[in-house]
């Protein structure tokens, strides 16, 4: 139905069942507003002689709603599409009335700046929202925004306002829907190629938001069209400077991932960029880069929680080295690629479709089993030892731990392309979990779901089981048994030790390289704390391998191994 129709069907009872935050942003005109959870205990306040029109983002919600009603008696449908697709076929939306006091049009003074930080660890990655107690601004938004809007709602601030530093390379953004849900401007480099409204800024181009002022500052380097924002209060003094991937703490972004052919031009220009920041910005302007805290998208590990402009020209590289031996520096540095990261640019210049956090259906013990003699993943998320002890045959371990980085690099750099995915997990709460960290790759709407006890998951058919052992232990078995030691470490890992004899094939090339590794030897396999080893384990052994886990606990090594064991680097 288009807004049209709607507005000419005066029998229809319009419910909206998004949460609060979401009702505040705009409304269908006409529509009331009982939240999802809250509508067993309301029923009673619908008409069950006039047909429901059911609203919420999307459309996925409503679905469910809609289908729960009529096994109630009632006559119910979706609203297709959601507030999004009503916006989009030209609908209006009502805004919340606000109370204040009758005639007063005086607006309020704008107060202090503060800057809030976005923590995502999974991604190594920080988002920021800055306010002046009216007016908010937000840079570089990940893709689950409820973040943002309960902050927003929290502060009681409004967004005017979304920066984004570049088209990003390691997430998708969450900018586009954040902008697009509160009615805030989208502000992107001028000089990047996207299919959506927004407002294209070049180098010194400045803009007000309430009391505050970003200026524009080109700091190409991380990609060719790089843009850092030099934050402002009303009075003019320096706040902070949003570098994205440009000065990081102690380090820079890396420089590979438009291609290997534009690594080094863009190292150089990476060089002048935050050369010009510290040239340009007062020692005590703090630095709030987005990458830099576990991010691939790092050219070197960095350093500490927080920076200003005076603490980088005292270490970052770009500001210690000349040219040609920052570039050398950054270029021998430079690590793999994560596989999921090829997919994000085309995707962020695209436009994301609306994310949708709706758990998904609950999948059967017969269901999992059949996914997995078809071929598909089924991901288990409890802690590698329970999966050590008992786990379905073929499942596979990826543990959602905190910090959940291991678990987001390791299944988006591993899952191909396509693939149906279904996750098992002990409670709803930890499937939810999962479902936001991937879905900040693109990896949207899993197959299906399923929790509780593992043995009732299998539907009482027979577990399997994952052999773990210490160094030591593998240290001793190899004094009388022919075992293959399989190390899933990354390459750049080496220097740390490894264990003489051992065949070297990092997680991420595993898949594709199964055919190096024999199928009459036992398999030891470690990494550095058992992490990927456990992933590696899992995989071997859901394609018939002999394998052992090598898991010593926290912080176990080749470098914790007998010394006869290991070989320095």
């Amino acid at each position: 139905m288009t807004p049209d129709q709607i507005a000419a069907r005066s029998d229809l009872q319009l419910l909206d069942i998004r949460e609060l935050h979401e009702w505040n942003t705009g409304r269908v005109p006409g529509s009331r507003h009982i939240p999802m959870d809250e509508i067993p205990d309301r029923l009673g306040e619908l008409d069950p002689a006039r047909p429901i029109l059911v609203i919420c983002r999307s459309g996925r919600r409503a679905d469910r709603i809609s289908a729960w009603l009529g096994g109630h008696g009632y006559d119910a449908r979706t609203l297709t599409g959601g507030i999004l697709q009503w916006r989009r076929e030209g609908g209006t939306l009502e805004q919340p009335s606000v109370a204040g006091p009758v005639g007063s049009m005086e607006q309020p003074t704008a107060g202090p700046v503060t800057v809030e930080i976005i923590q995502t660890p999974g991604l190594g990655n920080r988002s920021y929202l800055a306010h002046d107690g009216e007016v908010a601004l937000v840079v570089d938004p990940q893709r689950d925004t409820d973040r943002i809007r309960v902050l927003l709602d929290t502060t009681g601030v409004r967004l005017s306002h979304v920066f984004e530093t570049h088209i990003h390379n390691d997430y998708v953004t969450g900018g586009l829907q954040l902008s697009q849900e509160l009615g805030a401007t989208y502000v992107l480099p001028t000089a990047e190629k996207v299919s959506y409204p927004h407002l294209g800024v070049a180098d010194g181009d400045v803009i007000e938001a309430g009391g505050m002022r970003i200026r524009v500052v080109a700091t190409p380097g991380h990609t060719h069209h790089h843009m850092s924002y030099l934050l402002t209060d009303a009075a003019g003094g320096e706040v902070a400077a949003f570098t994205g991937g440009s000065m990081l703490y102690g380090t820079t972004g890396r420089t590979d991932l438009l291609g290997s052919e534009h690594t080094e031009p863009l190292a150089r220009s990476q060089h002048a960029s935050v050369r010009r920041l510290a040239a340009e910005l007062a020692p005590a302007t703090r630095v709030l880069p987005t990458h830099g805290f576990g991010s691939y998208c790092a050219a070197t590990p960095a350093d500490g929680d927080d920076s200003t402009i005076g603490r980088e020209r005292e270490r970052n590289p770009a500001l210690l080295l000349d040219e040609d031996a920052y570039v050398e520096e950054l270029l021998a540095a430079l690590t793999d690629i994560p596989a999921w990261y090829a997919r994000m640019a085309p995707l962020n210049q695209a436009g994301p479709p609306p994310v949708d956090l709706t758990l998904p259906r609950e999948a059967t013990a017969r269901e999992l089993r059949f996914r997995i003699d078809a071929g598909e993943w089924v991901v288990d998320l409890r802690d590698r030892i329970a999966y050590a002890r008992a786990h379905l045959p073929g499942s596979l371990s990826f543990e959602l731990s905190e910090p959940s980085a291991n678990f987001l690099t390791q299944l988006g750099w591993l899952l191909p392309d396509g693939m149906p995915l279904t996750l098992i997990g002990e409670t709803p709460r930890q499937v939810a979990e999962a479902q936001r960290e991937l879905v900040r790759i693109g990896i949207d709407e899993p197959a299906g779901a399923a929790t509780g006890p593992i043995e009732t998951l299998a539907g009482h058919a027979p577990l399997a089981s994952l052999p773990r052992a210490s160094f030591d232990e593998l240290a001793r078995t190899r004094e009388s048994a022919d075992v293959l030691v399989l190390d899933v470490r990354r390459a750049a890992e080496h220097a740390d030790g490894v264990l003489d004899g051992s065949v070297r094939i990092p997680l991420h090339g595993l898949m594709t390289r199964l055919g190096e590794l024999p199928r009459d030897r036992q398999i030891w396999v470690h990494c550095a704390s058992g992490y990927r080893a456990t992933v590696a384990a899992g995989l071997l052994k859901a394609h018939g391998y002999d394998v052992v886990l090598v898991d010593g606990g926290p912080g176990a090594s080749p470098a914790s191994a007998p010394p006869d064991a290991r070989v320095p680097r």
